[in-house]
């Protein structure tokens, strides 16, 4: 699990998202960012999630929200995932785990009694000047928004 804390920088990123595009810490400079990790597209938990956050896009958006979601899924599966549920919002195919390292979020998860390495759901809230504000860890995918505004 993640180290990082409320008060922290952000991790500075350089990915790319469902269409190629390279984004990064920087093009939110002087915006709010939300960025949600989540285990893999198109899984029942985390389109609950994804959703919650679409369905109440113009509520964070509002609040001045920019919002990003992040996987190790491929670019074509993000895309897919993205397009199926018409998120607003860019979602990273972090295959090469960057982020997932950066921000912490990659590690050994139990499951079954199985314990393997895999994507932690936590989601990270990000001020205008790059400073962490918040750290969900235990992210409601019903209710992420609502926890996002707290």
């Amino acid at each position: 699990m993640t180290t990082l804390k409320v008060g922290d920088k952000a991790p500075d990123f350089k990915v790319l998202d469902e269409q190629g595009n390279t984004v990064s810490l920087e093009d939110f400079k002087g915006k709010k960012l939300v960025i949600f990790f989540y285990p893999r597209a198109s899984t029942p938990t985390c389109t609950v999630e994804a959703c919650n956050l679409r369905d109440n896009y113009e509520v964070l958006s509002d609040a001045g929200f920019e919002i990003l979601g992040v996987s190790a899924d491929s670019q074509k599966k993000q895309a897919n995932f993205k397009k199926k549920h018409k998120f607003q919002y860019p979602l990273i195919a972090d295959v090469d785990k960057t982020m997932l390292n950066a921000f912490e979020v990659w590690g050994p998860k139990k499951f079954m009694g199985r314990t393997f390495d895999g994507i932690h759901r936590i989601t990270f809230v990000i001020d205008e000047k790059g400073i962490i504000i918040k750290i969900i860890n235990k992210v409601k995918a019903k209710e992420h928004a609502l926890q996002v505004l707290e």
